[in-house]
């Protein structure tokens, strides 16, 4: 309880403000890159108790919401095979491929189940030999040990009929490709420390002294996001651009050096697309052609794509995410946003509504 009970600690947090408040001299934007951290700011309201000068952007953090149709999609007619048990975490059961999700598909009569863990998946593939498991692995850099812990024991237990559907995505890239954009407004970065604990602190590095913007890691409380906000301002105010640990009680500057051997052990660098942004090299990976066998897209190849909802024109989630526009400026904030009525069908969320009020807004 302690990391609870301190770190939203109401005390700890008006002193917070009150730093930053003095510390701020003139506008600033800042944009978090994960989804946990938005969630925080919205529901802790933080972007009501800072300077009206700070300005806080809400970019591309939850794999869940970047995860394009065409992959919901192929998941989808997986799970369909008859001889298939689809597995997967709660979070992607409601997103919408082009024409429906998995939990429709569930109530058809697929045999799609919502785990807990991609090792209780292995464990499916060993009750049920004769016939085929796939797990849908998503996340950043966060989640894929955990995925590859699972294929590596299904190796182990020579388990043929397991497989993994990724969609795993590499954060620095789209930062990368975010700083590139000729009318970005980006002063400084919030970094995930989830993401950090695994990779450690060097892509970070790379980003601040490339592009010259000051990058904070950060934890997931209201007393970590002001902390990171207050470092960042410093920073800014000051000229500075360099990578600051402001959640050392869970990143070391390595990171997990297991976690990266087992990454680079299963998986290569590719090209991703990302719902809203569009494709970007190298922004995600693949499984190395060594473990083809355990891969639901070689096992399982797409033949067919149903033809996509049309995409509103008006619809501004990629541009959110970049940190062009602001949440509350989608012309859907306050609707229902789907395929069959489609203000911004690109970006529905797991939720059903627009992504870009789903990432500020889970709730």
């Amino acid at each position: 309880m302690q990391y609870l009970d301190d770190y939203r600690d109401s005390a700890r947090i008006r002193t917070l403000t009150d730093a930053i408040d003095r510390a701020t001299t003139r506008a600033w934007n800042i944009m978090e890159i994960c989804g946990g951290q938005t969630h925080t700011i919205a529901r802790y309201r933080i972007e009501e108790i800072l300077p009206s000068a700070i300005r806080l952007l809400h970019g591309p953090g939850c794999p869940v919401c970047v995860t394009p149709v065409s992959t919901i999609d192929h998941a989808i007619a997986i799970a369909r095979r008859p001889n298939v048990i689809f597995a997967s975490f709660g979070d992607m059961m409601r997103v919408p491929g082009s024409q429906t999700d998995l939990l429709r598909v569930k109530a058809q009569g697929a045999d799609v189940r919502l785990l807990y863990s991609p090792l209780d998946a292995v464990e499916l593939a060993a009750l049920h030999p004769n016939r085929e498991v796939v797990f849908f692995a998503v996340g950043f850099e966060t989640t894929a040990p955990v995925h590859l812990m699972a294929l590596s024991e299904a190796r182990r237990r020579a388990l043929t009929n397991f497989s993994l559907l990724t969609s795993l995505f590499a954060v620095p890239p789209a930062i990368a490709m975010i700083l590139d954009q000729p009318d970005n407004r980006i002063d400084g970065f919030l970094a995930a420390g989830h993401v950090c604990a695994v990779t450690g602190n060097a892509p970070c590095q790379r980003l601040s002294a490339k592009y010259h913007r000051p990058i904070i890691i950060t934890g997931f409380e209201p007393v970590d996001i002001l902390y990171g906000i207050y470092k960042c301002i410093c920073q800014l105010e000051h000229h500075e651009s360099r990578v600051e640990n402001a959640y050392k009680r869970a990143v070391p500057e390595a990171g997990n050096p297991a976690a990266q051997q087992l990454m680079n052990d299963f998986l290569e660098p590719a090209t991703r697309e990302w719902r809203g942004l569009g494709a970007i090299p190298s922004s995600g990976f693949r499984l190395r052609e060594a473990f083809a066998e355990f891969d639901a897209a070689q096992k399982f190849p797409l033949r067919e794509t149903a033809p996509h909802a049309a995409i509103d024109t008006r619809c501004i989630a990629g541009e959110i995410m970049k940190g062009n526009r602001q949440v509350v400026d989608c012309p859907c904030f306050d609707t229902i946003c789907t395929p069959t009525h489609p203000l911004g069908a690109s970006m529905v969320s797991a939720e059903g509504v627009c992504a870009a009020r789903h990432n500020y807004n889970q709730q």
